[in-house]
């Protein structure tokens, strides 16, 4: 079974897949994680991106996601473009490690901040939300990046609404509440995953 994981920006997402790989062996797919690969030098992805924007690419060759996320994700058309290359890239990537994976343990993640907005959630079984509100999503990612809360908000703004995940999740993990009730959050979905894969066709 393969059960999709996402979150807004700051939600605890990361921590959660973190927490059920570590303390359970659950494999892991990182969207986040592919979406590095997929322009690293010498990769398809990354030489269009270089081609499109020279400026992008720093000077021991690697591409500057920094000046991405200033300079093109703001414009709507840049972005298109941008996301028109490397969402499928991620996508390709994302399929042949859910493979991979395949058979390794009762059930397996796929962690992706943009899981319904690309409709990467179309590969899983079910999708999980991790929750919080838009005020804790803002305050831990300025904290935990050290980015200003305009660029905070500028990503959120591309990301689905905390409503809208609400209402595409088959289950929620609630972190809004403190940092030390999260682990028996986690536990309790951890079981009730273990559940859902003994009916899993």
């Amino acid at each position: 079974m393969i059960a999709g994981l996402t979150g807004g920006i700051g939600s605890g997402k990361s921590v959660v897949s973190r927490y059920l790989h570590i303390h359970y062996g659950i494999p892991v797919t990182d969207a986040d994680q592919l979406a590095r690969i997929i322009v690293e030098p010498g990769r398809p992805a990354y030489q269009a991106i270089v081609r499109r924007f020279p400026a992008a690419r720093q000077d021991d060759g690697t591409l500057d996601r920094a000046w991405l996320r200033h300079h093109v994700l703001p414009d709507d058309e840049k972005r298109a473009w941008l996301e028109g290359i490397t969402h499928p890239a991620i996508r390709e990537l994302i399929r042949e490690r859910l493979m991979s994976n395949q058979g390794k343990a009762a059930y397996q993640l796929l962690d992706s901040p943009l899981l319904l907005e690309t409709g990467q959630s179309r590969m899983c079984d079910l999708v999980i939300v991790v929750d919080a509100t838009e005020t804790q999503q803002i305050e831990r990612t300025v904290e935990r990046d050290g980015n200003s809360e305009a660029l905070v908000r500028s990503i959120m703004a591309k990301q689905w609404t905390r409503e809208q995940r609400l209402q595409a999740a088959d289950l929620i993990v609630d972190n809004t509440g403190a940092e030390a009730d999260l682990p028996e959050a986690i536990d309790e979905l951890h079981q009730t995953l273990l559940k859902r894969t003994q009916h899993h066709v």
